[in-house]
């Protein structure tokens, strides 16, 4: 059986963050995922986890400035102690909240940049990354992202995942699979999914192309959702969509395909 974590940053968006795990709780939820924690206390984060019997699957690192556009800073030449800070930050969150995923993204390719470097910089970092989160007993997620939601995104791939976690050369960095990216930038995802196994390390889904329920769009998650189920994932599914109208509505489909939050 499936388990699902309500990603607090795109359900619930009618009500305050703080509010959203005792929302995600009374929907049967087990486990959350969100993106960005910083802006509040750890230990209110961690009270609100214990007070719902809620486990905290999976974050991302800081991403530098997200306000002016930052994308993440992995990949970022001449960001390698920004990266480094985000990183610590989000190894303290992730002790606090009893998290063993975190998410580390890539960053985004500007103007003339050289790609061959920011493959370096980002393999670099990321093995020092390994190093300091294996003392931690996490998971680091990479996740690549379509340039059509994030144009300019550095890893869009997860073949190019792939190839990037075989050179850093570290069993406890992952893929974070995305359906949703994964069906805009290469489809196959039944297919896919068998020939990643092993190296996924977190599985999220929405609909396509405009990011809805999972069983709205053109592509059939939920059979690809039931085949990973039957290949043996033991893993969350996050549910990172928007729902069409109110989030309780938005987990109809779950119900109907016999699937407990």
């Amino acid at each position: 059986m499936l388990r699902l974590a309500a990603n607090l940053s795109w359900l619930y968006q009618d009500i305050p963050f703080m509010e959203r795990f005792a929302a995600a709780a009374g929907h049967g939820f087990t486990a959350v995922e969100f993106l960005f924690p910083y802006e509040f206390p750890a230990a209110d984060i961690a009270a609100a986890l214990k007070r719902h019997r809620l486990t905290q699957a999976l974050f991302n690192l800081p991403p530098g400035d997200w306000g002016k556009g930052e994308r993440g800073l992995a990949a970022l030449p001449g960001r390698e102690a920004d990266f480094a800070a985000a990183l610590d930050t989000a190894r303290h969150y992730a002790q606090a909240l009893e998290c063993r995923r975190i998410h580390a993204m890539s960053g985004l390719i500007t103007s003339g940049a050289d790609l061959s470097l920011m493959r370096r910089t980002y393999i670099d970092n990321l093995k020092r990354a390994a190093d300091r989160t294996a003392k931690d007993g996490l998971t680091l997620c990479l996740e690549p992202i379509n340039r059509r939601d994030i144009p300019g995104y550095f890893l869009n791939t997860t073949s190019e995942a792939a190839a990037i976690i075989a050179e850093v050369g570290a069993p406890h960095v992952k893929i974070q699979f995305d359906l949703y990216h994964c069906q805009v930038t290469e489809g196959d995802l039944a297919r896919r999914a068998e020939a990643l196994l092993p190296l996924i390390g977190h599985v999220q889904v929405a609909g396509n192309p405009d990011r809805n329920e999972p069983d709205i769009g053109e592509a059939n998650h939920l059979y690809v959702l039931d085949a990973l189920d039957k290949m043996g994932w033991d893993g969350h599914v996050g549910l990172e969509y928007r729902p069409r109208t109110t989030t309780a509505a938005g987990l109809g489909w779950a119900r109907k395909y016999g699937i407990s939050a």
